[in-house]
């Protein structure tokens, strides 16, 4: 296993003659410690697979260093780095018995016969493919294939590191719940570095001990689950996570306090004067709520979810979401709503302004 780190990376794929070179993944600095549980997390086309890539050696990128274990890692190939990729698609060999897919890999590293048996049942016991080891891999269903995939990658004991590339995308809703459950389990038992890339942020943060969030070729925030959820550092993560996504409105600033359409608000936190650039406040739904003093507004929607309804506000030209419980009452007349101060952000060109206490 090793602790893997990026420095001062970047990457830009071949540009037409005559067009500028564009950075598909512009200067990334990050570590991925020894034994971690990692999440990759953001839209379709963000950079995500580049970055995993340039870690497999399947990518040499355009500037900067890879580092395992402090040792440069930049120029060397593939097979020499340990590192085994899950792709998205199975890739199995359907000819092959269960067993004999899950032996390839140390068979082809010469391991003797009986320690390839003793870990092949070991692994296929994990992933709950004991009683199909002597079934040809030809007759079972995506999951069972992507089954396969991953135990290739868990058998070798010599891997620095397992990247997942949406590994689930082809397996059925109602069971990704279960491989997914299954793949943090193997984390906590095996304790090898896992990095799992994906765009759906409930596998990101079920699976993850710590989420990467990119957007466009740059990482904006790494941090646990709660910390993403609770102090976005960035107007794409707040949106990104959360469902609703975080309401994020234009505002001024006023003695160190946001301003939004007029009405002066409190934060949890001051914010400089002289702030130039894009001013805006970022509050999660979950945080604002009805009031009989504040925020006027005109209600355009209501959901209804079960356990609780999504309130669509509109306060002049702005849109407001709310999260509120199923059974709190909705004003029927002027309503009004507040924010919460503890939870209102403030950012200056999408990045928090956090500059000192109320």
């Amino acid at each position: 296993m090793s602790r893997i780190e990026f420095k001062d990376v970047r990457h830009a794929y071949p540009q037409p003659a005559g067009q500028p070179q564009e950075y598909a993944l512009k200067e990334v600095n990050q570590v991925w410690e020894n034994g971690g549980a990692y999440a990759l997390l953001g839209p379709s086309g963000c950079g995500k697979t580049t970055l995993l890539n340039i870690i497999s050696g399947l990518l040499t990128p355009s500037e900067g260093s890879i580092l395992f274990n402090h040792d440069d890692v930049t120029r060397l190939p593939t097979a020499e780095r340990h590192i085994a990729q899950v792709f998205q698609f199975p890739v199995v060999y359907d000819t092959m018995t269960v067993f004999d897919n899950l032996a390839f890999p140390l068979r082809n590293r010469h391991m003797p016969e009986a320690r390839v048996k003793e870990r092949v049942t070991e692994i296929a016991e994990m992933l709950d493919l004991s009683g199909r080891l002597h079934q040809r891999a030809a007759g079972l269903t995506a999951d069972g294939k992507q089954k396969i995939s991953l135990g290739r990658g868990l058998v070798r004991e010599d891997v620095n590191a397992i990247l997942f590339d949406e590994p689930l995308t082809v397996i059925d809703p109602h069971l990704k719940w279960q491989l997914r459950s299954k793949l943090k389990e193997l984390h906590q038992q095996l304790g090898v570095t896992m990095i799992y890339v994906t765009h759906d942020q409930v596998e990101a943060l079920t699976f993850a001990d710590k989420v990467v969030v990119m957007h466009d070729g740059t990482v904006v925030q790494v941090g646990t689950p709660v910390e993403l959820f609770s102090r976005p550092s960035h107007t794409f993560v707040g949106y990104f996570i959360g469902s609703p996504g975080m309401n994020v409105l234009p505002c001024s600033i006023e003695n160190g306090h946001p301003v939004f359409a007029n009405n002066l608000l409190s934060s949890g936190y001051r914010a400089d004067t002289d702030l130039s650039g894009k001013l805006e406040i970022g509050i999660r739904p979950e945080f604002v709520s009805f009031s009989d003093d504040g925020i006027p507004v005109a209600i355009e929607k209501i959901e209804d979810l079960g356990r609780y309804q999504v309130v669509t506000v509109r306060h002049e030209s702005e849109q407001i979401k709310m999260l509120i419980s199923e059974d709190e009452p909705i004003p029927a007349e002027s309503p009004m709503i507040s924010f919460d101060p503890d939870n209102l952000r403030i950012y200056c060109d999408d990045w928090a302004v956090e500059t000192g206490d109320a």
